[in-house]
């Protein structure tokens, strides 16, 4: 059964740069990061094939954030750079597949890990 650990949250400036780590345990076609800030839905950020590296970036992260992955660690990592304070969020990462279109990506689970914070203070 897969399973996936998020860790690397933490409080930042605007300005400043996370990384974000999703260790894995198994294999998927894809993995996501998704955010949920309070009061809002959940919503998905970037996400990257595993076969071809393939990626999707919502567009309200594009340019700042920028995944990838180590195959040899089975790890996803989201390197945040420019943040600003409506990145703070919950994030998740998750098992997903990647729409042909480029348009997104969809997660195949439906359990979600405890996700790590992310705040960004102005």
């Amino acid at each position: 059964q897969l399973q996936l650990v998020e860790s690397g949250g933490g409080l930042v400036q605007a300005g400043g740069s996370l990384r974000l780590s999703c260790a894995a345990s198994g294999s998927t076609d894809g993995i996501g990061w998704f955010r949920q800030a309070p009061g809002k839905a959940r919503e998905g950020v970037s996400c990257i094939r595993s076969s071809d590296g393939d990626t999707y970036y919502n567009l309200s992260v594009k340019g700042r954030f920028t995944i990838s992955r180590d195959n040899a660690k089975n790890t996803v990592y989201l390197q945040m750079n420019s943040l600003k304070p409506e990145d703070t969020a919950v994030y998740y990462c998750q098992a997903v597949r990647l729409m042909t279109s480029g348009s997104g990506c969809y997660s195949t689970r439906d359990t979600w890990g405890q996700g790590t914070q992310v705040t960004v203070s102005s």
